[in-house]
């Protein structure tokens, strides 16, 4: 006598998947990578990352699903999806074995795009892209007075053994300093038709009033989260020395405000995606030979330089005199030279590069 069939069941997040191998579920998911492979028979599938706000989980499509290895066929990174599948492990890890996927409609019921990218969704949802270019400035997050003393002695040291002062040492770290403005954009776009976006952080001193449309004011807080969920719907990040700093200050002050850094941007050094910083590109992910900034590079490709009455080391002082505007507009000028620096790199060097 056959076993009573089960119904699928309904999820309503990638953490309350657990491995049943005779329960099909139903649940909406965020497709972070997908590739096309073989066996060593011959047998096609495609590799998943499926992800939501709470979990990243990988799945799996096999040919005996034909109806979902069509679909997957027209997938792109970052589209939202319901899946149909089974829970399983893999290695020790729970893996879906999808049965059937299509694109989710955003009016149907369960689906919550705040669930699947995240909080920032409603900040950003509108500017979602698959190649996503970005850049940061940093201001101290605390005035020197207020620190404790062993923490402003640990400053002082670092501030003397690098020439640097102690306000710009509080800048380039983490867990001192805090990110007042991300400015990013569409990397496929042309940068003289590139609209770029900046969220800031207003001074609590000079409120920000009626912005222009590119010019989103926000929380520290709201900004992380407006990253992830960016990076979350993006297929690539696109940096200049974003592994140096940009990235692991984000991920820093994303722990400091308990914000969950969902997306690997830290991982192998040598892969061009999810994260590709071009500085690593143009240096062979070693030692620089010669300065090999941004400014530099723009001025030997012929770019115009955003480097101009504002640069990174005057952005502090600018904050405190509540000149956001200013520091966004030169942060929007980063991201139009880096977009220029990525399609060159991309076009050539990277299109003939495995991998990209």
């Amino acid at each position: 006598m056959q076993p009573p069939r089960r119904e699928p069941l309904a999820v309503a997040s990638l953490a309350e998947v657990s491995p049943d191998p005779d329960q099909l579920i139903t649940v909406f998911a965020a497709v972070q990578a997908i590739h096309a492979g073989r066996t060593k028979a011959g047998r096609p599938f495609y590799d998943l990352s499926l992800g939501d706000a709470s979990r990243t989980l990988s799945a799996k499509i096999w040919d005996d699903a034909g109806e979902a290895m069509q679909s997957a066929a027209t997938l792109e990174v970052g589209q939202a999806v319901k899946v149909l599948a089974r829970a399983d492990t893999y290695q020790g890890a729970v893996q879906l074995v999808v049965r059937r996927l299509r694109p989710a409609e955003d009016d149907e019921p369960g689906y919550d795009p705040s669930l699947l990218f995240g909080d920032g969704h409603a900040i950003v949802g509108d500017r979602l892209c698959r190649t996503l270019v970005i850049d940061i400035e940093t201001v101290p997050g605390t005035p020197v007075a207020e620190l404790p003393a062993g923490v402003h002695h640990a400053i002082e040291r670092f501030a003397a053994r690098d020439g640097g002062d102690e306000s710009l040492v509080m800048s380039l770290s983490p867990m001192l300093g805090r990110v007042i403005s991300l400015a990013f954009g569409d990397g496929d776009v042309d940068p003289r038709e590139q609209e770029a976006t900046v969220l800031v952080v207003p001074h609590p001193d000079h409120p920000i009033t009626d912005p222009p449309e590119w010019l989103r004011p926000v929380s520290e807080a709201d900004l992380l989260r407006a990253f992830w969920t960016l990076a979350g719907a993006a297929d690539v990040v696109v940096t200049y020395n974003g592994r140096g700093f940009d990235i692991p200050f984000l991920i820093g002050r994303s722990l400091v405000h308990g914000i969950s850094a969902r997306v690997d941007l830290m991982g192998s050094p040598y892969s061009l995606r999810p994260h590709l910083d071009l500085y690593r590109v143009l240096t062979g992910g070693g030692r620089a030979l010669g300065p090999t900034g941004l400014d530099v590079v723009c001025w030997a490709l012929g770019i115009e330089s955003p480097k101009g009455a504002m640069d990174g080391s005057k952005v502090s002082e600018a904050y405190a005199r509540g000149e956001v505007r200013a520091i966004a507009e030169y942060n929007r000028g980063d991201i139009r030279a880096t977009t220029e620096v990525y399609q060159r790199i991309r076009d050539r060097i990277l299109s003939f590069r495995e991998g990209w």
